[in-house]
């Protein structure tokens, strides 16, 4: 495999692992907005929990990118701390289903 195939087969990877990042996140906020109007079951409030998690994580993950050299640094970062990627980025297993 060549180093063009190699970036385009990450991109597509990624493509779908912010696809399903997204999709969680719209699943969190209707269930949000679901709280307004009723309770959540416990099933419901654990997935609220984790998508926020999720995002607290992202965060400081962007942060670290968006420095000087942070494009360098973050891969070494996800190393040290592998839990500062949102779940969606960690679960390899369930992109290739």
């Amino acid at each position: 495999m060549n180093t063009v195939e190699e970036i385009k087969e990450l991109l597509q990877k990624n493509k779908k692992r912010l696809d399903k990042e997204l999709q969680q996140s719209k699943e969190a906020v209707s269930l949000i907005k679901k709280s307004m109007h009723s309770s959540l079951s416990e099933e419901e409030k654990e997935k609220v929990k984790i998508q926020l998690l999720d995002i607290c994580k992202a965060i400081p993950a962007f942060t670290v990118f968006m420095l000087p050299g942070g494009a360098l640094l973050l891969p070494l970062l996800i190393k040290l701390i592998p839990d500062i990627l949102p779940s969606a980025f960690r679960d390899d297993e369930e992109l290739i289903n």
